[in-house]
This record gives C-alpha cells, sequence and structure tokens, in this order.
C-alpha cells in the first residue's frame, strides 16, 4: 500500500510542478484558455517537449488545429502571454513571431519553414547560483514591434526548463502558439538572418540547451536560437 500512495503522490507532485501556456490577453483584459492560443498537446498533462527536432517544437501540436478566435493587437502594442499554473523551473522566457504569408489563411497555416524571428528572450542574474525572473510568475507581457509589418502571426511562446539539462535530451520546452491580427503596423520585414524554422533552429548540444546550471555555476549563458529582432 505504501509504496502505491508514494507512486501516486510522486505523480501528482511531478504533473504539478509543469505548466501550459494557454492565454494571452491586451492590456487589462483576459481570455478563456485556448480561445486564442492553438491548444498544445500538454493542455491535459501539462507535460514538455524534449526532442528538438519534434514537430511539437513549434507551436506543441502533433497535428495541426487552430485556435478558436485571432486576437486583435496595435503594433507596439503589449501583449501578455498566461502560464498555467506558473512557471515552476529554471530557464529563459523567449517569445517569436511569424507573420502569416499574404493571401493564406491563420487558420490553416501551420509556420513551416524559416518564418520566426526571435522579439525577446530572457537572461539570469548572475551569483551564487542562476536567479530567473520567470521562475514562479504566471503572466508575461511582451511588447509587439512597432515597425512590423500589419497582418496575421502566429506569437510563439517558449520556456526551456533547465533544471536537469546536463544531460542531452533533458531540457524540458513548455510551448504554445496564439494567433494574433496585427495591426498599425509598418514596413519592416526582419531579414533573413533573424528567421529560424521550427524544427531546425535549435540542435541538443547548443549551449543553452545542454548546460549544468547548477555546478559550476556559470558566469554567462547563451540563449539558443537567433539574436533578437528590434525596431
Amino acid at each position: 500500500m505504501l509504496p502505491s500512495i508514494s507512486l501516486l503522490l510522486g505523480a501528482a507532485l511531478g504533473t504539478s510542478a509543469h505548466y501550459t501556456f494557454p492565454k494571452v490577453w491586451v492590456n487589462s483584459g483576459t481570455s478563456a484558455d485556448w480561445q486564442y492560443v492553438r491548444r498544445a498537446d500538454n493542455w491535459q498533462n501539462n507535460g514538455f517537449v524534449d526532442n528538438v527536432n519534434s514537430q511539437q517544437i513549434r507551436c506543441f501540436q502533433s497535428s495541426h488545429s487552430p485556435a478558436q478566435s485571432t486576437l486583435s493587437a496595435a503594433a507596439g502594442t503589449t501583449i501578455t502571454y498566461g502560464a498555467a499554473p506558473s512557471v515552476y523551473h529554471p530557464g529563459p522566457m523567449q517569445f517569436y513571431l511569424a507573420r502569416v504569408p499574404d493571401g493564406q489563411n491563420i487558420n490553416s497555416w501551420t509556420g513551416e519553414g524559416a518564418v520566426w524571428f526571435k522579439i525577446y528572450h530572457e537572461q539570469p542574474t548572475f551569483g551564487s547560483q542562476l536567479t530567473w525572473s520567470s521562475n514562479g510568475k504566471s503572466s508575461f507581457p511582451v511588447k509587439i514591434p512597432s515597425c512590423i509589418k500589419s497582418g496575421s502571426y502566429l506569437l510563439r511562446a517558449e520556456h526551456i526548463g533547465l533544471h536537469v539539462a546536463q544531460s542531452s535530451g533533458a531540457a524540458q520546452f513548455y510551448i504554445s502558439c496564439a494567433q494574433l491580427s496585427i495591426t498599425g503596423g509598418g514596413s519592416t520585414e526582419p531579414g533573413a538572418n533573424y528567421k529560424v524554422p521550427f524544427p531546425g533552429a535549435y540542435k541538443a548540444s547548443d549551449p543553452g540547451i545542454l548546460i549544468n546550471i547548477n555546478y559550476p555555476v556559470p558566469t554567462s549563458y547563451k540563449n539558443p536560437g537567433p539574436s533578437v529582432f528590434t525596431c
């Protein structure tokens, strides 16, 4: 009986230590879970992606399914991405955008190819241990660049759990993609040097993915993926 109770308790604790990114909102608004976000495969079990070559590394979907609706926001606006229940592990929060090609429908577009450009990545505070501002938070504001073209976009939220990342394939990726309609934009198209595909942007051996954050404590951290695009 006791071993069974221990196993159940361990499973419950493991699930509660994981999280999803099911909602986005603008300003003081709110939304239902998976209203503007494509429902990720971990919507019931709070699981993670550990294979950077998997199709799930894009939007955490093994088969394509659109969001219920598309959120409208002006370029230059700050959008908040919500976690449920909250980010539990040490590691960086990152955001990418991908513009839906003109003439294509956001509900059927899957985001294939080198179309993703990074608009934010988190750096830790260095000291006796790495401290991440995302750890313990449940809401993450990110500013949409004011200069990008208007149109339909996917906003990809990604948090990388690095607590056991000293082994190859052990980093944990928590991901989802929101559907946006960006208005009032400029004329800037990020260059090819900013754009990457998912899968294809990361390798399991990248120094920001295969890393021991516990000992010896790093004195620098290189985020995986391209440089952050700014206007």
